[in-house]
């Protein structure tokens, strides 16, 4: 289109001033009343551009928006002048906005977010227009940093109603979702247009919420790379509250950010008209910034679902687009008639291929079609997100599926068949099935071997997941030989050395397994170096850092050193309450062993109260059932037991086992360890009978799951064995007591 281009005689062309998916935005000037003013032009469709009922809906989908548009008159909404089609070119005439996007505004503020009162006054302004265009049945559907504009003269405008709809229209939806045209962008996407269900104007407040949680925090809620992570996190998970990123923000404010989040719309405020009532209420004084902190998020009953769905087909091959901190020069963007008004999320695939993490470049060109290899790289990556989601049954099912699908296309030593392999392992291993586990990553190694070299930091990695599941199998002098192989190999080789990461994580591995092997004092100085090596190259807060002072901090305790491990075991769980939040599992691990050294210091006071509090936050965070939340619990019985206040430890022993026989099931050896504590609570208080009682169920049980020969076993039966004393069955208890000393030979 050149630049004297003039549009039905009227609108002359001056500059580009935008390009997305379906055309372009230029500069021109209206020669009839001499103004300036901005002309969107959809690009003509050809036959060349696949199914020409898209160009159809997609047309329709334009006018659609100059219709919408134009009927709208609100000081918080662009202005629409004029549309039609000229030379087979469908064109909007809009007012020319002198200021810039959300997204623009956080680029100049270096990708963070914006001011407080900044941020108060957009939601302000924003939701006056959008309960005016509520008010007319129109949805926008697509509200996100890059459709809404701040004037200079300070006034908020939403922009581009592409894919907006009246109320009413469904037919409309219809159409456009039967071309599996992708409405609206990944980060901004309500979990109701996510599940392909019915929307009404609450869905607008879900995406403005995801607007302002960017511009207040510098990040979406959902911040992923790639857009099944985006839309399993708006479904599925709560956001982090924005104060935790940024504690300076009000929280009135923070408080209207999660409600606006809230998964049901029926839990989000009940239209925008209320939303900006609230605003401006809490305007009055409260700008100034708030004392930092961290309150529970409202989670409204549908946003845990025990057997989430799946997501619809049309999000498959989906990407993320831009957000408002990783905005494009949409000049790069190429016009793609499938991609919708703005060109940021398309739904197919684009031939485009996401490397496969720790995926090495592939020596040849494939033969393999390439339209294949985008599908499973694709697939690959999902596999990756169910995984980051902890949904590892569905994870190691699709990289089963890929891996045997990359085999048949690429071979069984193509790298990124091997790489599939990899993540089928990986995902077995964290799922308690380190033989199946072991088996893949021994296959993966030998095939990296071949194909790479032994030496290729590819294949020194399967070798090392090989040592951490023998360790998993507690196989750990065998893990002690491969870990002590590889390191080897990542110190001499040029592309690792002795501080990249992955060696470090090696020689943390490494002091791990030592410390199983009963090589203590090794063990403590080979991870005191790792800590430092690793506060020194990736600084002493980062999660990896804290990790290896766990390990210092847990050599301490099994040298026997519990004042010192307390010390240190303290300095990670306030250093990973600052880096990672109060709330962050590692966080609430480390209090937990905090806990384990006060009771070995006889401080059981002071763990009795550490564990309370930790109970408590863990039931809030991840349920009364949770395994952590029981175990913290667990040791709350335990320290009760140590202050001699047995019928309370009793109490909560039984308790603990009762929700542990729900949980994890009746031979789980957490459960037996409560039943265990049972049996000692009724022991102390002289309930002899139903402590021999407890004791044979756990003898039985270990006995069944691990043997009769087995140490724990052993162990059941001799305290079995003790309660026949006590209870005055002599000739019964020396009997069992033989038998143990015969089963230990």
């Amino acid at each position: 289109m050149a630049d004297t281009r003039l549009i039905q005689g009227r609108y002359r062309l001056l500059d580009r001033i935008g390009r997305g998916g379906m055309g372009e935005v230029w500069r021109a000037r209206d020669e009839s009343l001499d103004r300036h003013v901005a002309v969107k032009c959809l690009k003509p469709l050809g036959p060349q551009q696949g199914d020409p009922g898209i160009g159809k809906v997609l047309r329709e989908r334009f006018r659609r928006e100059a219709r919408v548009a134009a009927s709208l008159q609100h000081r918080g909404i662009t202005v629409v002048h004029d549309f039609g089609e000229d030379d087979g070119v469908l064109y909007l005439v809009m007012e020319l906005l002198d200021g810039r996007n959300l997204s623009q505004l956080m680029e100049d503020e270096g990708q963070g977010p914006l001011a407080v009162a900044d941020v108060v006054e957009v939601t302000e302004q924003v939701a006056h227009a959008l309960a005016y265009c509520h008010d007319q049945g129109i949805i926008h559907r697509d509200l996100k940093p890059a459709n809404i504009m701040r004037l200079t003269d300070g006034t908020v405008k939403i922009c581009d109603f592409g894919i907006a709809r009246l109320g009413h229209d469904a037919g409309f939806t219809a159409k456009l979702t039967g071309t599996n045209i992708a409405m609206g962008t990944p980060h901004y996407m309500s979990p109701e247009q996510i599940g392909g269900e019915p929307v009404d104007y609450r869905s607008d407040l879900y995406s403005l919420g995801c607007v302002l949680y960017e511009i207040a925090t510098g990040a979406p809620p959902f911040d992923h790379g790639d857009a099944w992570a985006v839309l399993l996190g708006h479904r599925d998970t709560t956001p982090e509250p924005p104060r935790s990123k940024r504690p300076e923000l009000p929280e009135f404010l923070e408080r209207i950010v999660l409600d606006l989040l809230a998964k049901s719309p029926d839990d989000r405020p009940g239209d925008a008209r209320e939303l900006a009532h609230r605003i401006t209420a809490a305007r009055g004084g409260t700008l100034a910034p708030a004392a930092p902190a961290t309150p529970s998020p409202r989670v409204p009953a549908q946003a845990k679902r025990a057997e989430p769905a799946e997501l619809p087909d049309w999000t498959r091959g989906m990407t993320t687009g831009p957000k408002a901190t990783g905005a494009v020069d949409l000049r790069a963007v190429p016009l793609d008639a499938a991609a919708g008004l703005t060109g940021e999320w398309i739904s197919r695939i684009d031939g485009r291929r996401t490397p496969d993490a720790g995926q090495p470049r592939r020596p040849e060109r494939s033969t393999a079609p390439p339209e294949l290899l985008s599908v499973l790289a694709t697939r690959h990556t999902a596999g990756l997100s169910l995984s980051r989601l902890g949904r590892w049954d569905e994870a190691v099912e699709v990289h089963r599926k890929v891996a045997a699908d990359r085999e048949q296309a690429l071979g069984a030593d193509h790298p990124d068949t091997l790489a599939s392999r990899y993540e089928v392992a990986f995902t077995l291993s964290r799922t308690g099935r380190p033989t199946d586990a072991l088996r893949e990553f021994e296959h993966v190694a030998r095939g990296r071997e071949r194909a790479l070299g032994a030496d290729h930091p590819d294949t020194l990695g399967a070798r090392q997941e090989i040592a951490y599941v023998l360790g998993q199998l507690g196989r750990h002098f065998e893990a002690h030989e491969i870990y002590t192989a590889v390191l080897a190999g990542r110190e001499r080789s040029p592309h690792l050395g002795p501080d990249h990461p992955d060696t470090l994580r090696c020689r943390h591995n490494l002091a791990y397994n030592l410390s199983r092997l009963g090589r203590l004092e090794e063990a403590h100085g080979m991870a005191v170096e790792v800590a430092e090596a690793r506060a020194r190259v990736l600084g002493p807060a980062h999660p990896d850092t804290l990790v290896t002072r766990y390990e210092v901090a847990y050599a301490l305790g099994q040298l026997g050193r519990w004042g010192e491990a307390l010390q240190a075991y303290r300095e990670v769980a306030e250093a990973r309450g600052q880096a990672l939040g109060a709330d962050h599992p590692d966080t609430l691990a480390a209090r937990y062993e905090v806990g384990i050294s006060l009771g070995r210091l006889g401080q059981s006071a002071e763990a009795l109260a550490l564990y309370q509090g930790l109970a408590a936050d863990r039931a809030r965070v991840h349920g009364a059932d949770h395994p952590e939340t029981l175990r913290a619990r667990h040791g709350i019985g335990v320290n009760l037991g140590r202050l001699g206040r047995w019928p309370e430890a009793l109490d909560e022993a039984r308790a603990v086992c009762a929700a542990r026989v729900r949980a994890l099931g009746a031979d789980h050896p957490d459960t037996l360890v409560s039943r265990r504590e049972v049996a000692v609570g009724h022991g102390w208080l002289g309930q002899w009978e139903e402590s021999l009682g407890e004791y044979r169920t756990i003898a039985e049980s270990r006995e069944r799951v691990l043997g009769p020969g087995h140490p724990e076993s052993l162990a059941a039966r001799q305290d079995e064995a003790l309660c026949l004393e006590r209870l005055g069955r002599g000739a019964e208890a020396a009997e069992l007591y033989a038998r143990i000393a015969r089963q230990r030979g």
